[in-house]
Parts: structure tokens; C-alpha cells; sequence
């Protein structure tokens, strides 16, 4: 059974960097995409980058595009998110997860079959 933990998060300062890690336990890794989602108190939770499955394709929402990268690493069961130019509004909890879907439908339809606990992300100076 495919299982998702987060780490990275922490307090930046605005303009700073993070870099957050997925690690994936479990047989069935490559088989799905990953996705990076965010959720700040009482908004709803928000796609934010997601991959395909040998990372041919990815999607960014419009608020990180030019500012965050996904990437993984099949062999290692691990999936990244660099996270540059931070903005308060970035603040969030940070959680990964897996879909049997396109990059597009886990980003904009917040989809997910497997997820991660969490890492909170603050930016703040």
C-alpha cells in the first residue's frame, strides 16, 4: 500500500527558498502521478504543482508558475518541490499526493488517492 510523507517546511522570509520532499513507501510508485497541494485556514485546498508519472508532463497553478518546480525521482521514490521567491501568501500546510490521473485534472480538480500528512510552509519577515 503506496504511503506519502511530507518534510521541508519551515519559516522563510519573503523572497526566501524551500525545498519540500515527498518520500513514497510501497510497490506502486511509478504508476502514479504526484501532485503538491497547499491549505490555509479557512480557504479550500488549492493544487499547486503536479507531475506525471516518468515526469514527462507537469502543471503549475498560476500563482506558483515561474516560481516553483516539481520534480521526482522514480528510482528513489521521492518526489520535490523547490519552492523560490516566497510570498506570505504562499503560507500554507504543504501536502503531497498520488492519483491515477493527468497532471491537469489532479492539479485543477484537487484529486488525490493517496495523501501525505503535511509540512507547513510559513513566509513571513
Amino acid at each position: 500500500q503506496l504511503q506519502l510523507v511530507e518534510s521541508g517546511g519551515g519559516l522563510v522570509q519573503p523572497g526566501g527558498s524551500l525545498r519540500l520532499s515527498c518520500a513514497a513507501s510501497g510497490s506502486t510508485f511509478e504508476d502514479y502521478a504526484i501532485g503538491w497541494f497547499r491549505q490555509a485556514p479557512g480557504k479550500e485546498r488549492e493544487g499547486v504543482s503536479c507531475i506525471s508519472t516518468r515526469a514527462y508532463n507537469t502543471y503549475d497553478a498560476d500563482s506558483v508558475k515561474g516560481r516553483f518546480t516539481i520534480s521526482r525521482d522514480n528510482a528513489k521514490n521521492m518526489v520535490y518541490l523547490q519552492m523560490n521567491s516566497l510570498r506570505p501568501e504562499d503560507t500554507a500546510v504543504y501536502y503531497c499526493a498520488a492519483a491515477f490521473a493527468t497532471v491537469q485534472s489532479m492539479c485543477v480538480q484537487r484529486l488525490g488517492d493517496v495523501w501525505g500528512q503535511g509540512t507547513q510552509v510559513t513566509v513571513s519577515s
